[in-house]
């Protein structure tokens, strides 16, 4: 049985991240067959904004459901640090 999480956004953030994975495997592909540049930039800018939104998720549920129970004032600098 899977554990439970305070972190209610991880299955979509794992989900997100999994599609990135898939795409990032096909612009090495892209890369290895000779793609046109322009196809592949805009490729590897579609995963790279896939992969910061997953960042900013995981961030903010950290906030939300981690840090509102006696939150450090440390601990909140080094989470945001990442946005």
């Amino acid at each position: 049985m899977k554990k439970q999480s305070p972190h209610h956004h991880h299955d979509d953030i794992s989900l997100r991240l999994k599609k990135a994975e898939g795409h990032l495997r096909s612009i090495i592909e892209m890369i290895d067959t000779g793609r046109p540049c322009v196809d592949i930039a805009q490729q590897m800018h579609a995963v790279e904004k896939a992969v910061s939104q997953a960042k900013r998720t995981l961030i903010q549920d950290h906030i939300d459901h981690c840090l509102e129970d006696g939150v450090s004032l440390n601990e909140f600098k080094e989470i945001t640090k990442y946005l």
